[in-house]
């Protein structure tokens, strides 16, 4: 046997219920964190939007979008796009 399975045959019910709870909190709280920061990564952004973030003008986007440096998404005849992917479209200067 090994060190853990002696410590949990070790463990009262009342135990194991505390460990098994306190690890799927903790799991569950990782689990709603990564999900938040991706909530907030994909949100979908107006044409309007993604003008004010980026502070360019509307004939900028549209020449970045056809030329496929941004990713636009329509729904209902409106344009969207996703704020991850613009963001991960800026890079660094190298000095």
């Amino acid at each position: 046997m090994n060190t853990n399975s002696i410590l949990l045959q070790n463990l009262s019910t009342e135990q194991l219920t505390d460990l098994i709870g306190n690890v799927f909190d903790t799991k569950f709280k990782d689990f709603q964190n990564t999900k938040n920061n991706q909530t907030e990564n994909d949100d979908l952004m107006t044409r309007e939007q993604v003008l004010e973030l980026l502070q360019i003008n509307a004939s900028t986007l549209w020449h970045w979008t056809n030329k496929g440096r941004i990713t636009v998404y329509k729904f209902a005849n409106k344009c969207y796009y996703k704020r991850s992917e613009l963001m991960a479209t800026i890079t660094p200067l190298k000095k």
